[in-house]
């Protein structure tokens, strides 16, 4: 865990934040603000914040248990903030969030979707399988021609496991 730093469970206070950060990453699909909100409110069990020395959001994972596979976590959007990168957070936080969700809830996979031109987030992923010894399959999940709007590129499932190291990996909070 990169030095002055902790993760946490998100709260709905942390909605605004989390928006924030997604919307200067000016690489993520932004959602409402709203859905930020009720993201940390109803899906905080799933998902994992990184706070400065001054309590406030600095990177975040949102996930969610997918229901009709009960052993994977699906993480849907991986965030830092600028001043934090390059530090190592990311990898924290989803090895953190991996070993929580795998003692509280019983996952052993990981699941993604990526975009091909989304280098930080495909070595994420495959660095986290290489850690762990998992394997990985990639696919494509969504074309390009799926999404309403021109331009979007194809999202590649990753699903990586079963991962049987998930559990020892440490605790979700460090503070």
């Amino acid at each position: 865990m990169p030095e002055g730093l902790t993760l946490d469970a998100p709260r709905p206070e942390d909605g605004a934040a989390l928006w924030r950060i997604t919307r200067d990453s000016r690489t993520l699909d932004l959602n409402s603000s709203y859905s930020y909100l009720l993201w940390c409110r109803d899906f905080a069990g799933t998902s994992v914040v990184a706070r400065g020395a001054d309590g406030e959001p600095v990177g975040f994972i949102t996930g969610y248990v997918r229901p009709r596979q009960p052993r994977t976590l699906l993480v849907w959007q991986v965030a830092v903030d600028e001043a934090a990168r390059g530090r190592g957070l990311a990898a924290a936080m989803l090895d953190g969030l991996a070993a929580r969700v795998a003692r509280e809830a019983g996952i052993d996979g990981i699941e993604t979707t990526v975009t091909p031109d989304n280098t930080p987030s495909n070595r994420l992923f495959t660095s986290f399988a290489a850690r762990h010894g998992a394997p990985v399959e990639k696919e494509v999940l969504f074309d390009a021609g799926d999404f309403p709007e021109s331009g979007h590129e194809p999202e590649v499932l990753y699903r990586i496991g079963p991962v049987a190291s998930l559990s020892g990996l440490g605790p979700l909070t460090t503070r």
